[in-house]
């Protein structure tokens, strides 16, 4: 089995994928959360780790930034490995003043500056969207933590420095935050029948100017990880 970009084997991931953006960030997902995590893939360094959490077994494996990169590791997840459910799990800044650093924020929708939906052929403007099931799934487990999560529409930008300085006008639209990723996973996902959603927790603000150091971005935003782990577990129980 394998691919260009995955090197993994048949049956080498579990049912459902947790993807950051950073391979550091699945190793470190990997080392702290997963017991007897083995690297299954490695290919351009992306690290991907299959173990098991609370006795299931789950995956997690790095997407790169941006939308062609998650686009090519979620397609040949979800359809040459098996894959039913990705979560990303990623950073986002806020672009709405309702929120604040190391806010969790889930992605009901993805808005998006991209043209990564015109490869399906549609004659119109299709909206990427998270699973319900996924999502339901998540809110219930965070506020089972006691965390609150923000709900709603995140942007989905190709570009990280954006030249035409229109950003915030996506949160006067009511848009949480902006990322790099969400639209393009939601697409394929649609796409193969699959389900996915993104948990991103708050690294900056576009709105207070404020940020978190780059090395919390790796290794600190536990509660995230936690929350897309314990959905990934009960989901592993889901029969639709």
């Amino acid at each position: 089995m394998g691919t260009p970009h995955n090197n993994a084997g048949t049956g080498d991931f579990g049912k459902t994928v947790l993807m950051p953006g950073d391979p550091l960030r699945a190793k470190f997902i990997a080392e702290n959360f997963l017991t007897e995590a083995k690297l299954v893939n490695n290919v351009r360094g992306v690290q991907g780790y299959t173990g098991s959490y609370n006795g299931v077994r789950v995956s997690v494996m790095a997407s790169g930034m941006g939308m062609p990169s998650i686009g090519i590791y979620s397609h040949e997840l979800f359809h040459f490995f098996g894959v039913e459910n990705i979560i990303r799990v990623g950073s986002a800044g806020a672009i709405s003043p309702k929120l604040a650093l190391r806010d969790v924020v889930f992605g009901q929708a993805a808005c998006t500056d991209s043209n990564y939906a015109h490869q399906f052929g549609l004659s119109g403007h299709f909206a990427p969207i998270a699973d319900y099931t996924l999502l339901e799934t998540a809110v219930r487990t965070a506020r089972e933590m006691g965390i609150e999560p923000a709900v709603g529409n995140l942007l989905s930008s190709d570009v990280f420095y954006n030249k035409a300085g229109d950003t915030m006008k996506w949160g006067e639209m009511g848009v949480l935050a902006i990322e790099m990723e969400s639209a393009a996973l939601y697409c394929n996902a649609a796409e193969s029948g699959r389900r996915a959603l993104t948990i991103c927790t708050v690294s900056d603000s576009l709105v207070t100017g404020k940020e978190l150091p780059p090395e919390d971005r790796q290794t600190g935003f536990t509660q995230m990880m936690e929350i897309a782990l314990k959905t990934a577990a009960v989901m592993d129980g889901t029969r639709l």
